[in-house]
């Protein structure tokens, strides 16, 4: 049985976010809990990651991350370098934008280097947080084969991507 982690970026996901479905759909969804969602460190956000997964066989283990969730786990791949199952990046934010003001530390630059496990990104052609050209930058650098599902905004709550089934579907590829 395969163990998904769900990382949520900047501020959480909240109830009617599509990562609160996907957690709430089996007992092998389980949300990776952070110290501060709204002053995000890299280095404490990857740390919870990997003490959380060295907890369960790598080849069980598969990744949902959205937005600065994506890029965290792009940081966590290169410092650990664990071979897990794989991982489902939905509209990684493209925190090295001017538009991107909050808070965070560590993120950047971002990580363009190979992921050495299978990946999928799910992009928009109209999400405010990363252009099409910088989520196909993403994913050249990480080898991940790139999904776009149209204009999907964010592919947040607030873009209408709480009870995502099509998402769940694209996650099935993983395995």
């Amino acid at each position: 049985m395969n163990n998904y982690f769900i990382i949520p970026g900047l501020g959480n996901s909240g109830p009617e976010h599509w990562q609160t479905f996907f957690e709430k759909s089996g007992d092998n969804f389980i949300r990776i809990n952070q110290q501060d969602w709204d002053a995000p460190n890299c280095h404490e956000w990857i740390k919870n990651i990997d003490e959380t997964v060295s907890n369960y066989d790598p080849s069980t283990v598969i990744l949902i991350g959205h937005s600065l969730g994506c890029i965290t786990i792009a940081h966590w791949a290169k410092q650990f370098g664990k071979k897990i199952k794989g991982a489902l990046l939905v509209a990684p934010s493209d925190i090295e934008s001017p538009l991107y003001t909050f808070t965070s530390s560590g993120f950047t630059p971002i990580c363009l280097e190979k992921i050495n496990f299978d990946t999928i990104i799910v992009s928009s052609t109209n999400d405010p947080w990363v252009s099409t050209k910088r989520a196909e930058l993403f994913a050249e650098s990480w080898g991940s084969k790139l999904i776009s599902i149209g204009d999907a905004g964010h592919i947040n709550a607030e873009s209408g991507y709480g009870e995502w089934q099509e998402g769940l579907e694209i996650l099935k590829k993983l395995g």
